[in-house]
């Protein structure tokens, strides 16, 4: 059995996807552009995009009762991998000790022109 969750607080699925599914215990958060959900706009810059992509998984954690320490796997797609030392700072700032496994890799483009996509897995 499967729920969505759904946050206004993150930005609208912009396709025919949930921003997150509850299988069991386990959380499926989709993979979260650097979109403001208050504005409809991104930050240019790869430090500001990563922060706002991670407090988009904040945000639909949250709808679903956990936080980023239940993170167990994440996914970082990047426009270009010159753009991870500086990804990795942020994310070393948000996410705490265990750090979850994650995979980071540059793709051909993302949605909407963003430099960063992130998705997590999260335990409850």
């Amino acid at each position: 059995m499967k729920k969505e969750i759904k946050s206004t607080n993150a930005p609208g699925a912009i396709g025919p996807y949930s921003q997150a599914v509850v299988a069991g215990n386990l959380v499926f958060v989709s993979g979260q552009l650097p979109i403001n959900p208050a504005n409809g706009e991104m930050p240019a810059d790869i430090k500001e995009q990563t922060r706002q992509s991670i407090a988009n998984i904040k945000a639909i954690l949250a709808e679903a009762g956990a936080t980023l320490d239940n993170v167990v796997k994440s996914t970082v797609l990047l426009a270009d991998m010159s753009l991870f030392g500086p990804m990795n700072e942020v994310y070393a700032e948000e996410f705490n000790e265990i750090f979850p496994a994650r995979c980071a890799f540059a793709v051909k483009e993302l949605p909407k022109q963003a430099l960063v996509e992130i998705e997590v897995i999260a335990v409850l």
